[in-house]
Order: structure tokens, then sequence, then C-alpha cells
């Protein structure tokens, strides 16, 4: 299993000592961009990314959980995984479109009420699919079981992540039905050991 570590749980008036005790142990850093619409809340955005793109060599993600990617996708240049939400407000094939034309790999995600077969035509013009395991919007909340059957579906057509309350446990639960990959904050930031907790996610 690949990790990849959600900044969201970090310490924001630290950011190049968390880089520090990342890099080097994880796959992905993760990038939650909300925009107080589409989810109840606000994060960060492109500026932010940017600025701490020379922090650590580790590939990004920039997950946009935002209702017009459209607008902004642009801004992403330092992001090497754009991943958007299929509720969004745009066109998932425009917003799959200008992520190609920058050269960056495209990523689906679709929040936990919404029926994973509604993927099935954008699956073959797609790298990833992020598969979210709480409510999108806030951190620190509880594995969703019943979306494992969304891993289930997808095993074998596309490269699966996942994200929301994942911990040592329920990463094994999403490996076993077909993820690849696992979104972690609190287990990861919040850790006394993160190297130890890093190799438990990823099943050592």
């Amino acid at each position: 299993m690949k990790v990849s570590a959600s900044i969201l749980s970090c310490d924001f008036s630290n950011l190049e000592n968390e880089f520090k005790k990342i890099n080097g142990l994880v796959d992905f850093i993760h990038l939650d961009v909300m925009d107080g619409h589409f989810v109840p809340n606000i994060s960060f955005g492109p500026d932010i990314i940017n600025s701490i793109r020379k922090l650590s060599d580790v590939p990004f993600e920039s997950h946009l959980m935002i209702s017009h990617p459209l607008k902004y996708i642009n801004r992403f240049k330092s992001s090497d995984i754009i991943i958007f939400h299929l509720e969004c407000d745009d066109n998932p094939e425009e917003v799959i479109s200008e992520i190609k034309k920058m050269n960056k790999k495209v990523g689906i995600s679709i929040k936990p009420k919404t029926d994973v077969k509604n993927l099935d035509k954008f699956l073959e013009y797609i790298d990833l699919v992020l598969i979210m395991t709480v409510e999108p919007g806030f951190g620190g909340q509880s594995f969703m079981q019943d979306q494992v059957e969304k891993i289930k579906y997808l095993k074998h057509k596309v490269d699966i992540e996942v994200d929301g309350g994942i911990n040592d446990k329920s990463s094994r639960i999403c490996e076993e039905a077909g993820a690849s990959i696992c979104v972690a904050g609190t287990y990861i930031f919040k850790s006394d050991n993160i190297r130890e907790s890093v190799e438990k996610l990823r099943g050592f």
C-alpha cells in the first residue's frame, strides 16, 4: 500500500519542520483544497501549494473539493496529480481535458452517497479514483465501512485511493478490497512515531 500524507492535520505554523518529518517516508503529499461552498470548510489554495512546493521532492496531489475546478486548475501547476470531484458543478469531461493539457495525472473523487457506477464512463480517461471513506470537509472522522463495496467494484479497473478515517486497521481493509493508495493525516502527524505509523499503513 502506498501512503499519501494529508497536511490538513499538520502544524501550519511550522510547515518546513512538518515536511521534514515525512520526506522520504511517504509516496505522496495530499493537499486538501476546500472552497467553503462544495464542502462546509475553507482550507488553502494554489498560492500556498506553490509556495510550499520547495519543501519536498515528494509528488504533490491536489484534492480539489471545490464547486468550479475549471476556474482554478491552471493555478495548480506545481501539483503532479490533480483530483476533482465528480459532484462538482463543471462538466467532468472538460475538467479531465484541462488537466491532461497540463500534463498532469488525473483523479476523480466521489463522496460517500455517490453511486460508484457513475464513474464507469470516465475510467479509461483517468489515472485514479479517490474513494472518500468519510464525508469530505473535515479531518479526524471515523472510517465508513460501507464504502469498501465501492473499492471492490472498481478493483482491476483503475488505481484506487482511499481517504477518510484511515489508520493501520482501515488501510488493511481497503488494501484487501483492492485499494493501492491510502491518505492519512491525523494518523501520521499526530503520531509519536511517524515512521512506524507509515510502515503500519503500508502493511509492514
